[in-house]
């Protein structure tokens, strides 16, 4: 049963280090709180849905065609709602009210439009066949999940390290001011940040989705709270410590649902997050009067 558990934990984790790879990206570089990241996690896994109940696509193909539809809304909200704010310099508060209220809509109109039942994917859109391994037992689904998740933060880590736009992504981060000096196309930079951040939510979304073959509009929100937890603990802005901190979330919600109770499992992650809140403020990983990429 530990075996399992841990399993289970991991595959948790890897959803959770996902989901708050796209947020912690998003804060850390353009230091704000865009409320309507829990979004991006429906609407990625809504679309997924559609394409394979409407147009009977393999969950392979629907699921980067729909995490990348999700990047593209992603940059056109942010075009409508956050850049208008940082041109006026507003303070962060503005932005965190004006996604909020974003927010609010955009469930309000997906609700209208979708209702708020549970949906499901087609049988034929996940193969429930499952690899055994002693007492564990492995979904492909599962597989899926967390291969895709280590594989995004690889590619991440390897963009924001290795290449030159990495490096304009890292000054922004630290000042777009002096980026924008140094001959940094700001604007552009801060698009393809907030693409990469709603592709990630979109993908994290599906990937639940499949685990749990369970999606409506509204399974952003309770998402939206694992992942504050995440960054707080891993250290806003840290790519690293999102991974760490969702892994280790992950796997102590396993154990606590398997040897302790299932309804404290959702517990466990406001506890980490006190506890980092009272003992290490800035996270596992981060630094103090720092901003990280």
């Amino acid at each position: 049963m530990l075996a399992q558990q841990l399993v289970n934990g991991i595959i948790s984790g890897a959803t959770y280090a996902l989901f708050a790879l796209g947020f912690t990206l998003m804060f850390g570089v353009l230091n704000v709180v865009n409320l309507t990241y829990g979004v991006y996690f429906s609407t990625g896994a809504l679309i997924a849905l559609y394409a394979t109940r409407h147009f009977g696509w393999p969950i392979l193909l629907a699921l980067p065609v729909a995490a990348i539809a999700t990047g593209l809304i992603a940059v056109v909200i942010d075009g409508l709602l956050l850049t208008p704010l940082r041109r006026k310099k507003a303070p962060e508060l503005a932005s965190l009210m004006v996604t909020l209220g974003a927010t609010l809509l955009l469930y309000s109109l997906m609700t209208a439009f979708i209702g708020t039942d549970i949906q499901r994917f087609p049988p034929a859109a996940i193969d429930p066949s499952a690899i055994e391994i002693g007492a564990v037992r492995i979904t492909r689904s599962q597989m899926l999940i967390v291969g895709t998740a280590f594989a995004m933060v690889a590619l991440l880590l390897a963009l924001m390290r290795g290449t030159r736009l990495g490096l304009a992504i890292r000054a922004l981060a630290e000042n777009p001011d002096v980026a924008r000096l140094m001959g940094v196309d700001v604007t552009l930079v801060t698009f393809f940040v907030s693409f990469v951040s709603g592709t990630l939510g979109a993908a994290a979304g599906i990937l639940i989705g499949l685990n749990y073959n369970a999606i409506q509009p509204y399974m952003g929100e309770a998402m939206m709270l694992k992942g504050f937890a995440v960054i707080i603990i891993g250290g806003l802005g840290d790519i690293r410590g999102a991974l760490i901190a969702g892994l280790i979330l992950g796997l102590l919600e396993g154990l606590t649902a398997g040897y302790i109770a299932s309804t404290l499992k959702d517990a466990v992650g406001f506890l980490l997050l006190v506890l980092t809140l009272w003992f290490r403020p800035v996270g596992l990983f981060g630094r103090a009067a720092a901003k990280r990429a």
